[in-house]
């Protein structure tokens, strides 16, 4: 039943970028480049960001990311196999993964109650005590979930930035 979910998830995703991306691409000729941002933030970003942190590290988001390069490159008039790193940058848009990992580091932020820090699991004074506790986990997809990609991208992050 999950997996049925996940591929309506997906296919409903994909029909809606496309449609996000041919709005785009008609308006375009009208109107200038910050109307269309706005546009893009409105039907692309909305959609794309909509619950990413459970879908952002599956498989299907490469298709996603390919959706959001061909948006930008409509956004600025560029041809299809142009590098978009450049491209994402002018306009101020971060690439999927990006908005995956500020998503997550946002949910384990506004969701602090529900971690640990390993110095509240033991007594032991080592250099990883003020990250947080990454439970054991054998499942691989409990370890690309929410709740363990977020410990993961957190402990990462250096430490003077940590709460």
């Amino acid at each position: 039943m999950i997996i049925h979910f996940a591929g309506n998830h997906r296919d409903y995703l994909t029909n809606e970028l496309s449609t996000a991306c041919y709005v785009i691409k008609s308006v375009t000729p009208y109107i200038n480049t910050n109307a269309i941002i706005k546009i893009y933030h409105s039907l692309f970003h909305a959609v794309m960001a909509y619950g990413i942190i459970f879908w952002g590290n599956s498989s299907h988001s490469t298709q996603v990311f390919k959706t959001q390069k061909r948006a930008v490159r409509i956004i600025m008039g560029c041809g299809n196999r142009e590098s978009c790193k450049n491209v994402f940058k002018k306009l101020n848009i971060l690439p999927l993964m990006s908005q995956y990992i500020l998503s997550l580091l946002t949910f384990v932020s506004n969701n602090w109650e529900e971690y640990f820090r390993n110095s509240e699991i033991h007594n032991i004074n080592t250099r990883h005590t003020s990250n947080l506790h990454l439970p054991k986990a054998y499942l691989n997809i409990y370890q690309k979930g929410d709740y363990y990609s977020g410990i993961q991208i957190f402990s990462s992050l250096p430490w003077d930035i940590n709460p």
